[in-house]
């Protein structure tokens, strides 16, 4: 049996670099998103304050509930999905933690 510590380190510094670069970006996108949508819900309050509309907070906050639990479903499918390397996991951590 022969070890080949040249292909091992290759695909470690492959899956940290992918993970980090996904991690980074994942951030990145997860900032903006969540800034339109709160933009977008301070709006909201601001027209039902003014009485343009109304809002159904009940709903309102039970739709957020709802999508929350799909992305959380949506994340454990893809890292299922991916091989699961140390490497990877540990780019991602530090991509997601530097963005």
């Amino acid at each position: 049996m022969q070890f080949d510590l040249g292909g091992m380190v290759g695909d470690l510094g492959v899956g940290g670099v992918t993970g980090f670069i996904l991690g980074y970006a994942l951030k990145k996108f997860m900032k903006l998103v969540v800034t339109i949508i709160g933009a977008y819900v301070l709006s909201l309050f601001w027209l039902q304050q003014k009485g343009v509309i109304t809002i159904n907070t009940d709903k309102l906050f039970n739709l957020t509930g709802d999508v929350t639990q799909q992305v959380i479903g949506l994340g454990e499918k893809a890292i299922g999905i991916l091989p699961g390397t140390g490497a990877f996991i540990a780019g991602f951590y530090l991509g997601f933690h530097k963005g």
